[in-house]
């Protein structure tokens, strides 16, 4: 199981969906939108956020990171103040996991961070 206890994953801009992140969708699954990671991507389906975090120096060790919009409980957004290098959206995950989903600043900070708090409330519900 991944180590999410208290994650944090950086996000940057909107991507198109990369090839190894199409095949890891099940039946029946919809990407929705890609987004760029530190060293990789995030893509957020209609049923799930799947996060792919290189790791090691060379990057081709790789572990993906599910987290099903069901198992969200609650979840918060933190804007971007005038001198704030980033914003987040704060998950509580059933089992007492957080994960921080953190937008750094760019001129599309604003519209991809409400972007993706959408996304969640829209299919946490669903």
């Amino acid at each position: 199981m991944a180590d999410v206890l208290s994650t944090k994953y950086f996000f940057y801009e909107e991507v198109p969906v990369p090839e190894h992140l199409n095949k890891m969708l099940i039946n029946n699954e919809k990407p929705i939108f890609a987004v760029k990671t530190y060293r990789d991507v995030a893509v957020f389906t209609d049923k799930r956020i799947l996060i792919a975090d290189r790791q090691g120096l060379t990057g081709k060790k790789i572990e993906y990171c599910t987290i099903p919009y069901k198992s969200i409980i609650t979840y918060s957004i933190e804007t971007a103040g005038t001198f704030d290098l980033d914003a987040e959206i704060k998950l509580n995950l059933a089992g007492g996991y957080k994960v921080e989903l953190k937008f750094m600043k760019n001129k599309h900070m604003a519209e991809l961070l409400f972007k993706v708090y959408d996304i969640i409330t829209e299919y946490m519900f669903a």
